[in-house]
């Protein structure tokens, strides 16, 4: 799994963060057994979020994460076609400012929302989503599962 990390706000101890959302892309690359990928990941401040958010759905405020898949559905099925071997899977944007802000507000770690933002968005990226409270139910139990493998508990 190539993960492609760009920080577009002063992050504290960028070297950490890079490494937490490299593992977590890893290992649901290793559950979900994927193919050769790739993934780009940037973190933002709330200003740059919100206007994605804006542009792209439509909702003038800040968001955690947004995921930008490149993948083709059919059926609700996610179809994978490599490009030069490796699949592209889209973009992820985070904002640094709601991982500090949520991880105080759910009285856990820094490296641990960073970690569950960086598993939603990949999970939305291979075509899950939570619409219907059975589609969230599945969804929160496979980033809990993989947080739980990779030690970010609460």
């Amino acid at each position: 799994m190539l993960v492609r990390i760009a920080f577009e706000v002063l992050v504290p101890r960028e070297e950490g963060m890079s490494e937490i959302m490299e593992r977590v892309c890893a290992a649901i690359a290793v559950a979900e057994d994927l193919a050769p990928a790739e993934v780009s990941i940037t973190v933002v401040d709330e200003d740059t979020i919100q206007k994605y958010n804006n542009t792209y759905r439509m909702i003038d405020a800040p968001t955690d994460v947004l995921s930008f898949s490149l993948l083709e559905t059919t059926e609700g099925e996610a179809e994978f076609e490599a490009i030069d071997e490796r699949q592209m899977l889209g973009d992820l944007i985070i904002c640094w400012e709601r991982v500090e802000r949520q991880a105080l507000e759910y009285g856990h770690s820094v490296e641990r929302e960073l970690a569950f933002l960086t598993a939603h968005g990949m999970f939305h990226l291979l075509g899950y989503d939570h619409q219907t409270a059975d589609e969230e139910a599945t969804m929160m139990r496979m980033q809990e599962e993989i947080l739980a493998a990779l030690r970010f508990t609460r």
